[in-house]
């Protein structure tokens, strides 16, 4: 299998949230020869939605993508009728910045207006996901800006995503159309006994489904469920592996790397942690 060409390589900027601001980010990319940028709406707000768009496009680099959008079930209508209003605001965020794809990160069981969990039907909590979905695709599809639904971990059902599988999101995305498409993460699907198929389920269609690709590693004991991902070969996935399951699928995008890590890589001097990532892809996913 062919080494990763270096201009694949993007960075989530997650990955060094915790050092850099985003224009230092977008510096830092520059510095380090990391073409590609993934960037999160509230780095963006800080920064000014028209001056990250300058510097980032000033500084030659490419967006693979833009986080996030989602989280729609809510309790109430008022509430989920302003998580579709946010999401309209991120899809022109998004459109503003040059983003290929808007991430969905969907949302878990509904939360009341100081972020509790008051309800325990997760497939009431899944019909809000595909409904609001279907209300935001009415916006972004005409806007020509495409959604990426992120299956995340089972671990992350109740307060984050209800849509765990590929097997999933290729049902959403076999209901409501055109326009949407995946966002396939490592450390959140490696585990899926079908995910080659899904994978190529999401290829196979036209057109495909395979609308990003996030890497990581998943690290034995994981120490935090949110914040203790691993750098690309520190841990247990088969990233050559899947990988070459994208590839096969006809993905030819980006390789973005996202890595929360409280304890380790934000402690770090953040141009080390690029030197790593590049390192990393070439060699280990």
């Amino acid at each position: 299998m062919a080494e990763p060409d270096s201009a694949l390589l993007s960075l989530n900027t997650a990955t060094v949230r915790a050092q850099w601001d985003l224009p230092s980010i977008i510096d830092g990319c520059a510095r380090h020869n990391i073409r590609g940028i993934s960037p999160w709406r509230d780095q963006v707000a800080r920064a000014g939605l028209k001056q990250s768009a300058s510097r980032i496009r000033d500084a030659g680099l490419v967006l693979s993508g833009y986080c996030r959008g989602g989280m729609f079930p809510a309790v109430d209508r008022e509430s989920r009728r302003a998580a579709l209003d946010d999401n309209k605001r991120a899809v022109d965020e998004a459109l503003t910045l040059g983003a290929p794809c808007l991430v969905l990160v969907v949302g878990g069981l509904p939360k009341d207006r100081d972020g509790i969990i008051r309800s325990k039907d997760m497939h009431g909590a899944r019909e809000m996901v595909r409904d609001g979905i279907g209300d935001l695709l009415e916006y972004a599809r005409p806007a020509g800006m495409p959604l990426a639904i992120e299956p995340l971990h089972p671990m992350y059902a109740a307060d984050r995503a209800c849509v765990n599988t590929m097997a999933h999101a290729n049902a959403l995305c076999d209901e409501l159309g055109t326009g949407l498409g995946i966002a396939v993460d490592a450390y959140h699907v490696w585990w899926d006994p079908d995910l080659q198929q899904q994978i190529e389920r999401a290829g196979n269609a036209s057109p495909s489904r395979l609308l990003a690709y996030h890497i990581c590693d998943w690290l034995v004991p994981t120490t935090d469920l949110l914040n203790d991902r691993g750098m690309m070969g520190d841990g247990v996935i088969d990233l050559p592996l899947i990988r070459s399951w994208m590839e096969a699928a006809g993905y030819r995008g980006m390789h973005e790397v996202e890595i929360f890590s409280a304890d380790n890589w934000w402690k770090r001097d953040p141009d080390d942690v690029l030197m790593t990532v590049r390192v990393r892809h070439r060699d280990a996913s």
